[in-house]
C-alpha cells in the first residue's frame, strides 16, 4: 500500500484541462484520486502548498545521461537526481552513449538503471542508425519492444535522405516520432558559433543558420511524403521556425522543441570565449531569440526541452575551438522559463507549464502531463517567488557546465511526486522507491 497524501491549498494549474484555481489533490496508490476545493482522507499526510503552484510533473524529451560509457560526465542516477530537483518526473535520454543505444540490450540496460535509481522516470531514445554513423538503420522494432519511445541520431545528422526516409517509414509502423537533429554537416564543418557579425568580430568560424534550415526543410518534405511524425529538436533559427509553421498549416505531422538557452542567450555573449556558452546548434542572433519566443507564443514550437548535455570541467577548460558543445539544464529550466517567458508576458504561466508537461508528453505518447482523476500521480509543486542564486557547484548533476553561474533566479521546486512517491520534500531530495 502506498502512502496517502493530500496536497492542500495550492494554486493548481493543469494546462491539459484548463484548470487554474486553488484546490486540494488526493494522491493514493500512485494515482490522482481526487481534485476538489476541499479533500479529506483518513490517514493522509497533508502537504501544505499555500502560495505555491501545483502542476503536472515536467517531461523533458531531450537529455543526455552519458551512461553507458561516460559515467565521469553523468549517470542515470545523477541525471535523475538532477531531474527531480528540477521538477522533471519523466525524461528521455538520447542515444549518443558508448555503446550507442542502437539495440535492445542497451535499451534494457537504461531501463534497469532507472529502476535501480528510483527517482524520475527515464525513457530511452533509440538510435536511427547503427553507431550513429548514418549508414544503416538500427534495430528499431527490437528497441521499441524493449522500451524505446522514439528514435534519433541526435548529436549527428542523418545526411543520407534515403536512410532518413526509411527511418520515417519504420517509425510510422511503430507509432513513434523521429527526433531530428537538423544540421547540414557540410555547411557546419569547422564552425564553432553562429555565423554573422559576432563571429567575424570575435574571429571564430561560423555556423550559418542555413545549415539547420536546409535540413529542417528536407525532413519536412520527407515527412510529408511518408506521412510520418517528425519532431525537430532544439530549434534555434527564425527560418526553421517559419518552415515548421508553414508545414503545420499544410497539415504535416511535425512537432518541435527548443531549449531555454535559445530563448535566453545570444551570440553577442561569446566575447569572453566562455566554453560554457558553446552549444550545438550554436547560440543565435538576438533576432533569432525573439523569433524563438514568438514560435513558443503562437504554438509553432510545441514544447521546451533542456538538451541537458553534461561535460567535465577538464573538457570545458579547453580552447573554444576544441571544447565540446553543451550545457547542463535540468536544474535551471524552470527559473529560466519564469524569467524569460512568464515574467515578460511572452507566455502565461499555464501556457509555459503546458510546454513543460502535457505537450512534450504528447509528442512521445506518454500518459503523463495532467492532474485528471485516475492519472499517474506525477506532480510538481514549486514556489514561483522564492529567490536563489545559481551555483553550479551545488548541482546534483555530476557535471557543472552551466553559463548561469551567479544569475539571480526565482522559482524553486518544493515537492515532487513520481508515481505517488515523494522524491523532493521541502526543497530537498529524498530517497525514493519509484516503480
Amino acid at each position: 500500500m502506498m502512502n496517502i497524501f493530500i496536497i492542500s491549498g495550492g494554486r493548481v494549474i493543469d494546462p491539459a484541462t484548463g484548470v487554474d484555481e486553488e484546490l486540494d489533490i488526493l494522491i493514493q496508490d500512485g494515482q490522482i484520486r481526487k481534485v476538489a476545493k476541499r479533500v479529506v482522507a483518513k490517514g493522509a499526510r497533508i502537504i501544505d502548498a499555500k502560495d505555491k503552484v501545483v502542476t503536472p510533473g515536467f517531461v523533458d524529451i531531450h537529455t543526455h545521461l552519458r551512461e553507458p560509457g561516460r559515467e565521469d560526465e553523468e549517470t542515470v542516477l545523477t541525471g535523475t537526481r538532477a531531474a527531480s530537483v528540477g521538477g522533471f518526473t519523466s525524461i528521455l535520454c538520447m542515444p549518443n552513449t558508448d555503446p550507442v543505444i542502437d539495440d535492445e540490450s542497451v535499451v534494457r540496460f537504461i531501463v534497469r538503471k532507472q529502476e535501480e535509481a528510483g527517482f524520475s522516470r527515464v525513457y530511452p531514445v533509440g538510435a536511427i542508425t547503427k553507431g550513429l554513423r548514418g549508414e544503416e538503420l538500427a534495430e528499431i522494432g527490437h528497441m521499441v519492444k524493449a522500451g524505446a519511445v522514439a528514435i534519433s541520431d541526435d548529436g549527428n545528422s542523418v545526411m543520407n535522405a534515403e536512410i532518413m526516409r526509411r527511418a520515417l517509414e519504420y517509425a510510422k509502423m511503430f507509432r513513434i516520432p523521429v527526433v531530428a537533429h537538423c544540421e547540414d554537416t557540410h555547411l557546419t564543418a569547422g564552425g564553432v558559433m553562429n555565423e554573422g557579425y559576432y563571429s567575424t568580430l570575435y574571429g571564430m568560424r561560423g555556423v550559418p543558420a542555413a545549415a539547420e534550415e536546409a535540413m529542417v526543410a528536407r525532413d519536412i518534405i520527407l515527412t510529408e511524403f511518408t506521412g510520418s511524425h517528425l519532431h525537430v529538436a532544439h530549434v534555434s533559427t527564425k527560418g526553421s521556425i517559419e518552415l515548421i509553421r508553414r508545414a503545420k498549416e499544410r497539415g504535416v505531422r511535425v512537432t518541435a522543441d527548443t531549449a531555454p538557452h535559445y530563448f535566453t542567450l545570444n551570440d553577442s555573449m561569446l566575447k569572453d570565449y566562455d566554453t560554457n556558452l558553446k552549444v550545438n546548434p550554436p547560440l543565435r542572433s538576438a533576432e533569432d531569440v525573439q523569433e524563438v519566443k514568438q514560435g513558443l507564443r503562437d504554438g509553432t514550437i510545441d514544447s521546451i526541452a533542456t538538451d541537458h548535455a553534461p561535460h567535465t570541467q577538464t573538457e570545458k577548460e579547453m580552447e573554444f575551438d576544441v571544447a565540446p558543445s553543451g550545457i547542463v539544464g535540468l536544474e535551471t529550466a524552470l527559473s529560466l522559463v519564469l524569467r524569460e517567458l512568464v515574467e515578460p508576458g511572452v507566455l502565461s504561466l499555464a501556457d509555459a507549464l503546458g510546454k513543460l508537461s502535457f505537450r512534450p508528453a504528447g509528442v512521445v505518447n506518454l500518459p503523463f502531463g495532467t492532474l485528471r482523476t485516475g492519472s499517474p500521480a506525477d506532480v510538481t509543486v514549486f514556489d514561483p517567488q522564492r529567490e536563489w542564486v545559481c551555483d553550479p557547484a551545488k548541482f546534483f548533476s555530476k557535471s557543472k557546465n552551466s553559463p548561469f553561474k551567479g544569475w539571480k533566479f526565482r522559482g524553486t521546486i518544493e515537492y515532487l511526486f513520481v508515481n505517488g512517491s515523494l522524491t523532493v520534500e521541502d526543497g530537498r531530495l529524498v530517497s525514493s522507491t519509484v516503480a
